[in-house]
């Protein structure tokens, strides 16, 4: 339980170093850490999906280019989600 806490602690803080280059352009602190939540989130969202994926299509191999379809329709579903929200958070004032 510990370590989780730590860890997160660890990930907000270097989320927070990252952003403050992207923000000293235009100040604009809070449009960048939601920015940065949005690919974290994107990119967990894509690791989970591609895991299910090969977990499926190991059990099922007959059923690997259905299971490989509906996976990168997915994935491109969500990598559209993430762009507009990086885009929403650059354009915040």
């Amino acid at each position: 339980m510990i370590n989780s806490v730590r860890v997160c602690l660890y990930a907000l803080g270097a989320l927070a170093l990252m952003a403050m280059p992207a923000s000293a352009a235009d100040g604009s602190m809070p449009g960048a850490i939601g920015a940065g939540l949005a690919v974290i989130g994107a990119g967990l969202g894509i690791g989970f999906l591609g895991k299910g994926a090969v977990e499926s299509i190991a059990r099922q191999p007959e059923q690997a280019g259905t299971i490989r379809v509906a996976m990168i329709i997915a994935a491109a579903l969500i990598e559209g989600v993430a762009f507009y929200a990086v885009y929403v958070c650059s354009t915040q004032p």
